[in-house]
């Protein structure tokens, strides 16, 4: 088995995304490996069209105050923690991320169900497409 130095954490402020925050927070400590934490901020599609106007989806100051607060509960563990926020798919953000070679990642922890669960049921899940998409192996949390 390869060395566990580098983890993608998907961050969506979830309660299972947070749990797969400690979770990754565990196995850097044993590992003595460092977290990057990556959280997908949704473009808006033709599903953002609401009756009463178009829906603000700009998360930005909500993704950084949640990725400050994931680097420092790494921290107090004695965790790296480096915080990043794309624009993007976040099924198909996450897998391009993890798998390109210039990011180093060994594992992806993600939480079994986000804050899109209503949404799942027609688009199917994250995390089940990051399980079936990625390269490199998937710890699902719940």
């Amino acid at each position: 088995m390869t060395k566990i130095k580098k983890i993608l954490v998907a961050l969506d402020g979830s309660k299972n995304s947070l749990r797969g925050l400690d979770m990754g927070i565990d196995l850097a400590k044993q590992s003595h490996g460092t977290i990057t934490a990556l959280s997908i901020k949704p473009i808006p599609d033709i599903y953002a069209f609401h009756p009463l106007g178009f829906m603000n989806f700009d998360k930005s100051s909500e993704i950084k105050k949640l990725l400050a607060s994931a680097k420092t509960r790494a921290e107090k563990k004695g965790i790296k923690l480096n915080g990043k926020m794309i624009s993007g798919d976040p099924g198909y953000d996450i897998v391009k991320f993890a798998n390109n070679p210039k990011n180093k990642i060994d594992i992806i922890v993600i939480g079994a169900r986000g804050i899109g669960a209503a949404k799942e049921l027609f688009f199917g899940s994250v995390s089940n497409y990051v399980m079936h998409k990625s390269k490199k192996p998937v710890l699902v949390i719940k």
